[in-house]
Parts: C-alpha cells; sequence; structure tokens
C-alpha cells in the first residue's frame, strides 16, 4: 500500500513539473508556429520589428570579435515614409552605383511610391520577426542537391532574382514568402509573396512605380518588364543606407557593389533568429552558374567585375564558422 501512495505521489510531482516547465516555455519562449493541415505556415507579414533579434546584439563584448566589427543593428533596412530621408553621403554613392545624373528630386519620387502602395507593411519597420528563414540562392550547386524539403521546412523563405521554382522542386522547394528583385530581374508574384524591391538607383523606385500602374518605364540600361504582377500591400523596399552598411562593412568594397544573393543574406541576418544559406558558390565542377541553366560560360559571374564571388562567398563560409548561419553546400 505505502509503495502505491509513493508511485502515486511521484507521479503528481511529474505532472507538476511538467505543468510549471509548459508554462515558463509558453511565457518566455512565446509558442512555437507550426504548419497548418495544409502544410502553411501561420501568416506572419512582420520579419522584422523594431527589436533586434537577441543572439545578432554586439553588446558588453570583452575583446574584439569578427562578427560585431561587421554587423551593425542601429542600422535601418527597410525604406519607409517615416525613414525616407537619405544622408547626401548616402545619396552621393547610390548616385554613382549605376551612374544615376540627379538626385534632387528623391523625395519626390519616393512620395509617389508610397502614396501608390498605401501598404501598411510598407508603412511599420516590419518584415519577419526573429523566425527561422532560409536564402536561396541560384547557383548550380543546388542541381541535385535534394534541399527541397528542408528549405520548404523554414517559416520565411526567400529567394531572388528569375529564381526557377518548376522542374526543380526536389532540389529548391515550393515555398516562397520573400522574392528580392530589382527592375533587370524582375519577375510577376503569386499573391501574398513579398517583392523586396533592391534599388540600386533612384530610376528602380520610379519603375516600381510605373510597373505597379502606368507601365510607362520599360528601359533602364536594358529592356525591362513594363507591368509586374505583384500584391502591393507585400511590397518591401531596401533603404539605399543599409546597401552601402553591406559595401561599408561586409564587402569591403571588393566590387562595385554587393550582389543580391549577399544582399538578402545580410538582410536575413538582421531579421531572423537562425538563418540557412542554400544555393551559393561554385557548383562540384568549379562552374558558377543557375541551376536551371546549362551554361557553357560557367564564371561569368565572377568575370562582370560588378559583385567579388570569391570574396562573397569567403564571408558566407566565416558567418557559418561564426555560427551565424548553416551553410548548405
Amino acid at each position: 500500500m505505502m509503495m502505491c501512495k509513493t508511485k502515486l505521489w511521484s507521479v503528481l510531482a511529474l505532472c507538476f513539473v511538467l505543468s510549471i516547465w509548459k508554462m515558463y516555455t509558453s511565457v518566455c519562449k512565446g509558442p512555437s508556429p507550426l504548419p497548418n493541415n495544409r502544410g502553411e505556415w501561420p501568416a506572419q507579414d512582420s520579419l522584422m520589428k523594431e527589436e533586434m533579434c537577441h543572439h545578432n546584439r554586439c553588446i558588453g563584448l570583452s575583446s574584439w570579435d569578427w562578427f560585431c566589427d561587421h554587423f551593425d543593428a542601429s542600422v535601418n533596412c527597410l525604406l519607409t515614409p517615416e525613414n525616407s530621408d537619405i544622408p547626401p553621403e548616402v545619396l552621393q554613392w547610390w548616385l554613382k552605383l549605376q551612374r544615376s545624373q540627379d538626385g534632387s528630386q528623391i523625395q519626390k519620387i519616393i512620395k509617389k511610391l508610397f502614396d501608390l502602395l498605401q501598404s501598411p507593411t510598407a508603412r511599420v519597420q516590419g518584415v519577419a520577426q526573429c523566425g527561422t528563414c532560409a536564402v536561396v540562392g541560384n547557383s548550380g550547386r543546388l542541381r541535385g542537391s535534394k534541399y527541397g524539403q528542408k528549405i520548404d521546412s523554414h517559416q520565411f523563405v526567400m529567394r531572388m532574382n528569375t529564381a526557377q521554382i518548376a522542374g526543380f522542386q526536389e532540389d529548391v522547394g515550393t515555398r516562397t514568402t520573400h522574392h528580392f528583385m530589382y527592375p533587370e530581374s524582375a519577375v510577376n508574384l503569386h499573391p501574398g509573396i513579398h517583392l523586396v524591391l533592391v534599388p540600386f538607383k533612384p530610376l528602380d523606385l520610379k519603375w516600381l512605380a510605373s510597373a505597379l500602374s502606368t507601365g510607362d518605364i520599360q528601359q533602364t540600361y536594358k529592356r525591362v518588364k513594363q507591368f509586374i504582377k505583384a500584391d502591393k500591400s507585400k511590397v518591401l523596399i531596401l533603404y539605399p543606407g543599409f546597401l552601402k552598411y553591406i559595401q561599408d562593412k561586409w564587402t569591403k568594397y571588393h566590387g562595385r557593389y554587393p550582389s543580391t544573393g549577399l544582399i538578402a543574406l545580410i538582410f536575413a541576418i538582421h531579421t531572423c533568429t537562425q538563418v540557412s544559406a542554400f544555393g551559393f558558390g561554385a557548383n562540384s565542377n568549379g562552374n558558377w552558374h543557375h541551376y536551371w541553366e546549362d551554361n557553357r560560360y560557367g564564371g561569368a559571374f565572377r568575370k562582370t567585375g560588378v559583385h567579388n564571388a570569391t570574396f562573397e562567398l569567403q564571408l558566407i563560409e566565416r558567418l557559418a564558422i561564426e555560427g551565424k548561419l548553416s551553410f548548405y553546400k
């Protein structure tokens, strides 16, 4: 009889401890998002709040730290109506990127764009708060990788430029929550996906307003899409100062300016708790090409002189060593 009572009290004590632990984790960590019956994640428009993710704060360090020597939590990632002022030194740098002539009308351009968007998403510093993020590059390294399911398991999946999914789902996944692009690399998007504009020049802002309305702009330094299908309420625009910060602190002027892939990765490091990088670097044969292409000129990306692919790859590998991302090769 005594043994039965002892076992009963042991079970009750264990249940009590488990209940307390469950209450603690729900209060301190918050509920963990889970996919619904259709395998979809709960709607989370916000990828970045005013507060930064705790794991990337560089405070109270007693010695020099490689990551914190590069990372600056105070940098604004997004251009918004409330964060539209562009300091002269940033504007001067920005205008030189693709040889823009005049920045005198920039505030008028920004106002016109946000009047068109009128989106709550664009009016708050909010893109994805501290979730798990997969940043999917376009390297031929992805072909045959069978990373699709792993990519799709992340809460947020970021793709870029002319990334292809159809026919490559097993390797690259099926989900997209954020698609980084500029006018010359623009593609149509399905509803619910964030179009993340990477503005390499003021004309890119004018193009976006045009492509979502009148279609007036069809030419930049090359032919561009006259109209684009995208959810206006989901549009996000990177702040030019964020691009300069990446050039100043991360690539340190190796290449004329950072690639879209590296920009997306640094954005993710600023806004996600866990970052996974897929599809960066050369394939097993040493060729730099897109996974959907059979490119005889596999080194073309490295030879443009615009981006320094070798240096950017070294950065990604160092970030992996520092524990700031998982690099899937």
